[in-house]
């Protein structure tokens, strides 16, 4: 079959990839949140009916007093008084129900949001390339799926449906106090342009303080990751004390973050709630002047100081809520730094689906190096026969790994090509790619749930006859059913409750199931004991039928009866042939036996 290679510059890898994302504004995000939610236009229609509602209910309330005072009592229509309380706790009533169902809605419609954006936020991460959790900790990308989303589903819940409804209150109370008296509201106004600037002002401060809190999380959720999951290894050096200490860094930087951005939030706010005394000042000492030369009423001054009070409203409750939006914005921007990042692996546009391989792979010419290092693999040729068991012998760091993940693709090759069958990998789908190879490895995944969770890993779809099939052929019916439960049985974090030799062969059970035509095992028996060794490779014997296979290994005994073996030194083959060949060749093959294998003389 004829090579399918792609153009020039297709298969450059980006080790870089994503776009600097910049400091995103509270409107953006807002705006952002607004367009993921256009889908929910019903529930948003609910809650806008809602807020228009408050507004004139919050707009009747002072003309109702208005009218109070300046009729009333004036003309002592007595009759009249028990309409206006009526009236008031009425409208006081129906406050409340609106509220209650703008909320609701809103709640509603807020939720299904973050439930999109979180999930988007999860399947983008499934997408992003090897390369990238390369350069970025488990424990931040944790953060931003679970603590970054939570702060957006507290501005949501706790003030987003408040600035809107006052926005709309805003201008509403604003065009009646103009037409009411425009010399007085315009005084009045002329101090929110103050309001803004400072809001300005202490956001920038109050959002770059939450960003540090945003990442001392993150610090700390990292920390956490990494020592609970490795909770052995720190009893096992008795590294408490120690890691307790590093552990205490990083709430105390966590600590003083927060405390910094309290610290700004209490000099805000002050200064907020002085300037709107000014302007409650203006209304009160003009207003009071206007109203002795009788150009305004006594009722009137009333309701004017009463819709004072729902124009400033906004900047008030904006001025309590502050922090949270400014760290729902910090928030934001770590979660769209993410869904921006591209990844450095794709299908190209005219990607095809592998067909049926018969498992023939051939490196030529390829160069590869991680990021800036230096090159790993140079002007490098391999081929693997179809069928053949192929094995990578050689020191450490001399490219055995680097080999197989290129060959699944969790990287591309800086130069040259990786074929499969002819097909350049670059050319064809990753799925279809990876659903043709099966990896067995020393590092052995499991997931915590039951034996038969983990081995249907390897085919969703597989029956309960298939992966009891697949266990016996690997070996494990034996063990599984010596448990209480059989493949029901819970095998805890990463398979804790099992040995070595049991989980690596469930490994190799749940590749059986997947049935694959090509097969990696990187260290498949590196740390087990000879009886599981044994179970091992009699089990691989079966997993390896018809199949083209290739093994790295440390250990020489475990690819004797390998089709041909590589030698690999510095990202080069410096030998190649069989077992037997390369021991009366006296070469770097015979050297690495000889260590593992002394010869007493």
């Amino acid at each position: 079959m004829q090579e399918r290679r792609m153009p020039d510059g297709m298969g450059m890898r980006k080790f870089g990839s994503g776009v600097r994302v910049k400091p995103a504004s509270v409107w953006h995000m807002l705006v952002q949140m607004a367009a993921n939610a256009r889908s929910e236009w019903r529930g948003l229609l609910a809650a806008l009916i809602g807020m228009i509602v408050i507004s004139l209910l919050e707009f009747l309330i002072p003309q109702l007093t208005k009218y109070t005072i300046d009729h009333i009592i004036v003309e002592q229509l007595y009759g009249q008084l028990m309409l206006i309380g009526a009236g008031i706790l009425t409208a006081a009533a129906l406050l409340g129900v609106m509220r209650f169902i703008s909320a609701s809605f809103m709640a509603a419609v807020g939720q299904k949001v973050l439930f999109k954006l979180r999930n988007d936020l999860y399947r983008h991460l499934q997408r992003l390339d090897v390369a990238y959790y390369d350069r970025n900790r488990t424990g931040d990308l944790m953060s931003r799926v679970t603590n970054d989303v939570s702060m957006l589903q507290q501005l949501i819940s706790s003030g987003m449906l408040q600035l809107f409804t006052d926005s709309f209150t805003f201008v509403a109370i604003a065009a009646y106090m103009l037409w009411v008296d425009w010399r007085l509201t315009l005084l009045l106004l002329a101090t929110f342009p103050v309001m803004f600037f400072i809001t300005r002002l202490f956001g920038r401060s109050i959002r770059s303080a939450f960003r540090k809190v945003q990442q001392s999380v993150a610090d700390v959720s990292d920390h956490l990751q990494i020592t609970l999951t490795g909770i052995r290894m720190i009893k096992s050096f008795t590294a408490e004390g120690y890691e307790s200490e590093r552990f205490t860094e990083r709430t105390q930087r966590n600590r003083e973050a927060n405390v910094r951005a309290a610290r700004l939030r209490a000099a805000y706010e002050p200064i907020i709630d002085f300037i709107i005394y000014v302007g409650l000042a203006i209304v009160v000492v003009f207003g009071a002047w206007l109203t002795m030369r009788e150009e305004l009423t006594v009722g009137t001054l009333v309701a004017f100081i009463a819709y004072l009070r729902l124009l400033q409203n906004p900047v008030r409750r904006f001025s309590r809520i502050l922090n949270t939006v400014q760290q729902a914005a910090a928030a934001y921007e770590r979660i769209e730094e993410v869904m921006r990042t591209t990844p450095g692996i794709e299908d190209t546009p005219d990607a095809v689906e592998l067909p049926t391989v018969k498992g023939h792979i051939r490196f030529r010419d390829v160069t590869f190096s991680y990021g800036s290092d230096g090159a790993v693999l140079n002007g490098f040729d391999l081929e693997l026969a179809a069928g053949e068991v192929t094995a990578l012998v050689g020191s450490s760091g001399a490219g055995k790994t680097t080999i197989a993940h290129l060959i699944i693709r969790f990287y591309d090759v800086d130069s040259g090509s990786v074929t499969i069958d002819g097909y350049d990998l670059r050319n064809i789908t990753q799925q279809s790619l990876r659903s043709s190879i099966g990896i067995v490895s020393q590092d052995v995944i499991l997931f915590n749930g039951t034996i038969a969770e983990n081995i249907r890993y390897g085919n969703q779809n597989a029956s309960e006859e298939e992966i009891r099939a697949a266990a016996e052929a690997a070996n494990a019916a034996a063990f599984i059913e010596g448990f209480a439960n059989g493949y029901d049985t819970e095998i805890g974090e990463r398979g804790i409750k099992l040995s070595g030799g049991q989980k690596q062969r469930l490994s190799i059970a749940r590749a059986l199931l997947s049935d694959p035509r090509i097969i990696i095992l990187d260290e498949a028996t590196a740390s087990l004991d000879t009886e599981s060794e044994q179970l091992i490779q009699e089990a691989l014997q079966t997993l390896l039928q018809g199949r083209t296979c290739l093994v790295i290994a440390h250990r020489l005994s475990t690819i004797q009866r390998a089709d041909r073996i590589y030698v690999l030194e510095d990202g080069r083959i410096v030998e190649q042939g069989t077992h037997w060949a390369l021991l009366e060749r006296r070469g770097r093959y015979r050297e690495l036996y000889e260590l593992q294998f002394p010869v007493t003389t």
